[in-house]
């Protein structure tokens, strides 16, 4: 059995707003993400993970911010298609393993319900799936809230 793992970072600025999402799910809070998509940091690290493992470069390079089809884009969507391109390969996914990293929002309450939305866009199961968050100890630009940012872990078998 081939194994392949990749690992993904994104990083996002923040202002003043009536809520983002993160992980696929809606949080209800006074900011935003500043992105040319919906920012989904979370997702695109998972994206680039996912990318990394195949070989495939990032993000950037399949839905790149000078491209006008991707402003807004829901990063669910985007997902859907790095996934489709890893199982085209002949890769499926074994886990994921996700970190929020933000002073603010405060989503301990929410991880499970983005891992929910994490293991049904990579058809795995529940338990394959686990999100976590973390601040910065109020240190640096996210610890001031300025910014977010989320790391991704992947690995991935082709029998």
């Amino acid at each position: 059995m081939n194994l392949r793992v990749g690992h993904g970072i994104d990083y996002h600025r923040l202002k003043r707003g009536t809520g983002l999402r993160l992980g696929g799910v809606d949080i209800d809070c006074s900011l935003a993400i500043v992105a040319h998509s919906d920012g989904d940091a979370l997702l695109h690290a998972l994206c680039d993970a996912l990318l990394g493992a195949v070989a495939l470069g990032d993000i950037g390079r399949h839905f790149p911010d000078s491209d006008e089809r991707w402003k807004g884009a829901d990063s669910r969507e985007l997902t859907r298609e790095v996934v489709a391109m890893v199982h085209k390969r002949g890769w499926s996914v074994i886990n994921a393993d996700l970190t929020l990293v933000a002073q603010k929002p405060r989503v301990s309450g929410q991880v499970d319900e983005m891992a929910a939305v994490i293991s049904g866009l990579l058809s795995v199961p529940f338990g394959a799936v686990n999100v976590k968050a973390t601040t910065t100890e109020k240190m640096g630009v996210i610890g001031a809230g300025e910014g977010i940012g989320a790391h991704a872990v992947v690995l991935l078998q082709k029998p």
